[in-house]
């Protein structure tokens, strides 16, 4: 197999038909490197709009339990990815999705910003540090992949193409990003737990170079201290360059899920999808919907 070939194989299929059948390949077998950190910066993103950074604050889930928050949100999304649709699997952690978010009064319009950044930020990063950027066609797959999961998770008004959903991230933010205390910490949270990766002595230059990746509206949001200019171009410079050195790298023969992530800490001997993420307790601002402990027919997940 030659490094291209993955892409005709792709460009031979319809994007409004086997959208999730591009949206794999592109994720688990071009880009999954790429995609994990492009959706980590998408999520990232999210906080700096008050309402739903604020909330997340408010459930010290992202705070306290940030670990497995991370470990939680990436599996859940891509059961979905990798069992697809119609399977026990990603039923079930569509289900578990939908009976967190129901758990608090979340808006359409914050949900459907979140859908957004899941779509445009993954081409914006594969635009500035991928082996080769993600084409028209692939971008319209990831849409409508994505328009189908929002429709599974009840989300109305969701756009319509790529670039609705570029247009909509982009007024959304200028609309709504700004200042809240637990916003920050939750942030903060998060940049501690990617530091947290690494050994002990790079940790500081591991945040340094995360911040380095926000841009200014998202810097300001928080009310980070901009990087410096050498900093940012440091960053940016041995991003590009890595894609740069992917490129002459041969194509990946398997593919690569979330659950195989290093970054993926809190189950080494495997888990069930049903069991991930938060159970409020009904009567007390928590989940009305009843739900069993371990769903029929979810399958279970080799350890990852």
């Amino acid at each position: 197999m030659q490094r291209y070939d993955r892409l005709r194989e792709i460009l031979r299929l319809d994007p409004d038909k086997d959208f999730l059948a591009i949206y794999r390949l592109t994720a688990t077998y071009e880009f999954p490197w790429d995609f994990s950190r492009a959706l980590e910066l998408a999520l990232f993103r999210t906080y700096a709009v008050p309402s739903i950074g604020g909330l997340l604050a408010e459930t010290a889930e992202f705070t306290e339990r940030t670990q497995k928050r991370y470990d939680d949100t990436a599996l859940l999304l891509d059961a979905v990815v990798e069992h697809g649709f119609e399977s026990d699997t990603a039923r079930t952690a569509i289900r578990r999705v939908n009976q967190m978010h129901r758990s608090y009064d979340i808006s359409n319009e914050d949900m459907r910003y979140v859908l957004c950044t899941f779509v445009v930020i993954p081409a914006r990063w594969l635009d500035a540090y991928g082996w080769r950027p993600l084409t028209h066609h692939e971008r319209r797959a990831c849409a409508n992949y994505y328009a189908a999961l929002g429709r599974h998770l009840g989300i109305t008004d969701i756009p319509g193409s790529y670039e609705e959903f570029e247009a909509t991230l982009d007024a959304y933010e200028e609309a709504h990003f700004g200042w809240d205390e637990g916003a920050r910490k939750v942030a903060d949270s998060t940049l501690d737990l990617m530091a947290s990766w690494y050994p002990a002595p790079v940790a500081p230059a591991v945040r340094r170079a995360s911040l380095a990746l926000l841009d200014e509206p998202l810097l300001g949001a928080f009310r980070y201290e901009a990087p410096r200019a050498p900093v940012r171009r440091l960053v940016e410079g041995a991003l590009w360059l890595r894609g740069r050195a992917v490129r002459l790298l041969p194509p990946r023969r398997n593919p690569h899920y979330a659950r195989q992530n290093p970054e993926i800490k809190g189950y080494p001997d495997g888990y069930d999808v049903g069991e991930l993420g938060t159970f409020p307790v009904p009567g007390s601002g928590g989940c009305p919907v009843p739900h069993p402990r371990r769903p029929a027919g979810a399958e279970a997940q080799p350890p990852a």
